[in-house]
């Protein structure tokens, strides 16, 4: 029997039961009774869920800890996390009377972006399983990513949903009940795309800035500062821009990529990957 590691998965178990909770916590309150308050907390859970998530493949790589079953685990719990608590957290924000258009066009956004998401899961898992053994594939591999992160896209949808609750943005702006069901299915079925698309996302692991040791930490310190400040006071709209943020930016380098057509060299690893869901079958 092959060894399983306990760090490791007891981090990804860790995380797992804070999607779990986040899905259990938000069915005990009634349709339409997510407020601020409660999708904010979800909000700080699933971001502590991706942090396990990310510290427990770091550490399995770190101290050669990695299995397959650590390998499986982690999908799993990445699919209740990321793929299934944003449209349960979603569905419950939005008071959705049964039958109407409505509850049909969110029940639609949600399943869709769930479905992607365990789609964009096997995908990642298909690759990973094809690269073993061949170095070539496995240093473009972490270039980036052939479609968007699920963890990325569940932080995409929950700071959209935060935001448009959040205190700032209806002071400012009247957003109806039946716009705010049909911008958020909208939303989830866009994410839902890019997390099945052919498009790359750039891997923020091997970000490399090219500037000297002091300045780099006179900046890093600087952007702490406003970061947690804006974190403290203003946590839906630091959410909303971080999150959205990395799929601009990734959206942007493709365009310029198409644009610059195949000849060109320039931002090359962004050429789209060639479909390969035949290979799924």
């Amino acid at each position: 029997m092959k060894r399983v590691y306990l760090v490791p998965n007891i981090i990804t178990a860790f995380g797992l039961a804070c999607g779990l909770f986040v899905i259990f916590k938000i069915n005990m309150v009634e349709p339409g009774s997510g407020d601020y308050e409660v999708v904010r907390t979800s909000a700080i859970l699933l971001l502590v869920a991706a942090l396990a998530d990310f510290i427990d493949g770091a550490l399995a790589r770190a101290i050669h800890a990695e299995s397959e079953f650590g390998f499986v685990f982690d999908t799993l719990a990445d699919a209740v996390s990321f793929g299934v608590a944003p449209s349960v957290l979603m569905l419950k924000t939005l008071t959705l009377e049964q039958g109407s258009f409505l509850s049909f066009f969110g029940a639609t956004g949600a399943m869709v972006y769930s479905l992607c998401g365990v789609l964009r899961l096997v995908r990642f898992n298909v690759k990973a399983a094809e690269a073993k053994g061949n170095v070539e594939l496995q240093a473009a591999q972490k270039k980036n990513f052939t479609g968007l992160p699920i963890p990325a896209a569940a932080a995409a949808a929950i700071s959209a949903n935060l935001f448009f609750l959040s205190p700032l943005f209806q002071k400012w702006i009247d957003f109806a009940q039946a716009d705010r069901a049909i911008t958020l299915s909208c939303i989830m079925i866009f994410l839902g795309y890019l997390m099945v698309c052919r498009l790359k996302f750039p891997s923020l692991k091997v970000l490399h800035l090219r500037i000297p040791s002091f300045h780099l930490a006179f900046l890093s310190v600087v952007v702490a500062v406003f970061v947690l400040y804006g974190i403290l006071y203003f946590f839906a709209e630091v959410l909303v821009l971080f999150a959205w943020s990395y799929i601009i930016l990734a959206l942007i380098l493709s365009l310029i990529r198409f644009i610059m057509g195949k000849k060109s060299k320039t931002l090359e690893d962004f050429d789209p990957e060639p479909d390969d869901f035949e290979h799924l079958e």
